[in-house]
């Protein structure tokens, strides 16, 4: 009796310990399915973005002040490959200032991973980004870039932006430049080379584009504009632009675009640069020497999607 009392015991102990494990078990699959949630959301593992184009050139839009991009390179790589992903000219994150003189900053990674200083489309949609967001109430808006503090005016219609004007600095650096063609060296804080050409819509603009980015001239690569003067007086440029290849537009190309017409006498302190993807009005501004840029910023579409596992 007494052997039959103590297995019995035994079985009853050893049934509420599996039991017990099975609890165990069940609470740590839960906790780590919980984790899981927790990292996928607040951690930031997915992530909301938002598609914009400003005539044409395309990027992707994070708000930093949300999410944590860890590897911004590799996720301008990958999330901007077409037919893969959401496909763009690379991705631009909002975030919080580094200075008390800026209300947001910008910074710019290209489809091939490499970090722009600066790009005027993609400033304009940030801010209409800052606007439609309820970010901001302003519509001057100071950004921070790695090529300076740009201020964006919004031109707002009943409360909606219809156009942005984009303070972008004064342009540096302009010289005549002879390699394996001529042209002006212009910066914007980033560098280009404005090549003018007779018939700019059968140039091969990535042919000559893609060994220009790369000349020992520019050590650091160039952005490359072949630009045609039409008889109105507007300037049609297509753009070879560095880290990227050819793109629908550059704002800053348009802008040494501008510079270098005048500077040649091809046109005043005025124009219209018309690209692939739409145009840009550009004044030279003789007060100050700074460049203005007006153009448009759409949003595409928005979505969400998952950050690039690392290797």
């Amino acid at each position: 009796m007494k052997m039959a009392f103590f297995l019995l015991q035994f079985v009853v102990r050893y049934i509420f310990l599996m039991d017990f494990c099975y609890h165990i078990c069940t609470y740590r699959k839960l906790v780590l399915s919980l984790h899981r949630v927790i990292k996928n959301t607040v951690m930031g593992s997915i992530v909301k973005f938002t598609k914009m184009h400003g005539a044409g050139n395309d990027y992707i839009y994070v708000n930093t002040l949300l999410y944590n991009i860890v590897n911004p390179a590799k996720a301008a790589q990958v999330w901007s490959l077409p037919h893969y992903a959401i496909g763009s000219d690379g991705l631009i994150l909002i975030g919080e200032a580094k200075t008390a003189e800026a209300d947001f900053s910008m910074r710019i990674f290209n489809n091939d991973g490499s970090e722009a200083k600066m790009c005027g489309n993609g400033a304009r949609c940030v801010a209409r980004y800052l606007h439609d967001k309820h970010l901001t109430d302003k519509t001057d808006i100071r950004l921070e870039t790695l090529s300076g503090i740009k201020v964006l005016h919004l031109n707002l219609t009943d409360g909606t932006v219809k156009d942005v004007t984009v303070d972008m600095g004064e342009p540096t650096d302009m010289k005549p430049l002879t390699t394996r063609m001529s042209g002006t060296y212009v910066s914007m804080g980033n560098p280009h080379f404005v090549i003018f050409v007779d018939d700019v819509e059968h140039f091969d603009v990535s042919g000559m584009g893609s060994v220009l980015e790369h000349d020992p001239l520019f050590p650091d690569g160039c952005n490359i504009e072949f630009v045609e003067r039409k008889d109105d007086g507007m300037l049609r440029m297509r753009v070879w632009e560095r880290g990227s290849g050819i793109t629908m537009a550059c704002g800053t190309g348009a802008c040494a675009t501008a510079v270098a017409a005048c500077l040649a006498g091809k046109t005043g302190r005025e124009s219209d640069v018309r690209m692939d993807g739409g145009t840009l009005h550009i004044v030279w501004n003789e007060a100050d020497n700074h460049i203005y840029m007006t153009g448009g910023a759409e949003i595409t579409f928005e979505g969400e999607i998952a950050l690039p596992e690392e290797e």
